[in-house]
């Protein structure tokens, strides 16, 4: 599985962001792979300037992205227990591109968040939004990192045995749901 392309989705734009952190980690975790982070910074979706000048390159490069992958990860922070306006932006923009470039694509979520929780409500939204794309979304295990600034070391990797037991678990399933994908 040296080939395969892995395509992260981070809900927050912050530089350091614990979701991106939170991603790197599990591309590392997977094994072998190619790894992109795709660029969210979009402008906020508005259907008389999308009728004005069409969705933005960016978008629909982004929807390029996602089509050429071939499995998806998606982390998100939790902000006023939903998930992150950049997310949904995005999720909003991409829903607006030709084609499906989320159908029956492998997709892993994970969240990160300074509360205890770890972002659990967001993570259930997401999974919610996901539903009409119609992607093949893994139900576990569930990753809710919590404290998530204090749960990287220096080098960006994940401090707890069990947070990395079980994203390790995460991606173990997401090989498997590739192969059945590409078998």
């Amino acid at each position: 599985m040296s080939d395969v392309k892995l395509f992260g989705l981070s809900g927050s734009l912050r530089e350091g962001s614990s979701n991106s952190m939170l991603l790197r980690e599990a591309a590392r975790l997977f094994g072998p792979c190619s790894y992109t982070q795709a660029d969210l910074n979009l402008p906020l979706y508005d259907a008389d300037a999308e009728a004005e000048t069409g969705v933005p390159e960016a978008v629909t490069g982004l929807a390029r992205q996602i089509a050429a992958a071939d499995a998806v990860l998606i982390s998100t922070p939790e902000y006023n227990k939903g998930l992150s306006g950049v997310l949904k932006n995005a999720l909003d923009w991409i829903s607006r591109t030709k084609g499906s470039p989320w159908k029956d694509k492998p997709l892993a979520v994970m969240s990160a968040a300074a509360g205890r929780a770890g972002g659990e409500r967001a993570q259930m939204v997401l999974r919610g939004f996901m539903v009409p794309f119609r992607t093949r979304i893994l139900q576990g295990p569930e990753i809710h990192l919590a404290d998530c600034t204090n749960q990287f070391d220096e080098s960006g990797r994940l401090k707890g045995e069990i947070y990395q037991r079980e994203l390790t678990a995460l991606m173990d399933g997401l090989k498997e749901e590739i192969a059945r994908s590409s078998g």
